[in-house]
């Protein structure tokens, strides 16, 4: 079977308007000042450090807010999920009394293992089923 890469063609359309308009933002403006001596004043007037103060800033109230989503709202939605499917006849405790164990059992012994393996081991495992799994949905439909 042969493979092939499988590109939509509105992705490569859209890709090439927004590399024009891109390309159009970077030279258009005032004549006498390049986009690279407009980037070296911006490097060196400081405003480099409130950038970068900023992205730290955004990087951190991002783990917030992905906490707080986590932690505190997607819990009472689960259970308003959960009892919902209950009140309609869908839960079998059975079934789910042997999924909670499964997880229960899966968890403890999947850490037992993960902590007897080295850490440049894991890491070159954890890499590997990246590269396969990336290389599956390339080159599959």
């Amino acid at each position: 079977m042969k493979y092939r890469l499988l590109i939509d063609r509105r992705l490569l359309w859209y890709t090439a308007i927004l590399i024009f308009l891109l390309g159009l933002g970077l030279f258009s403006g005032d004549a006498s000042m390049s986009f690279l001596s407009e980037f070296k004043e911006f490097a060196v007037e400081g405003n480099a450090i409130d950038m970068a103060v900023g992205i730290v800033l955004g990087a951190s109230f991002n783990g917030v807010v992905n906490s707080v989503v986590n932690d505190i709202l997607m819990p009472p939605i689960g259970l308003l999920a959960a009892w919902t499917y209950y009140k309609q006849g869908f839960v079998d405790f059975k079934i789910a009394a042997f999924i909670c164990l499964g997880f229960f059992v899966g968890g403890l012994l999947g850490a037992k293992f993960a902590t007897q393996i080295p850490d440049h081991l894991l890491r070159k495992i954890f890499g590997f089923v990246l590269l396969l799994v990336s290389l599956k949905m390339i080159l599959t439909k």
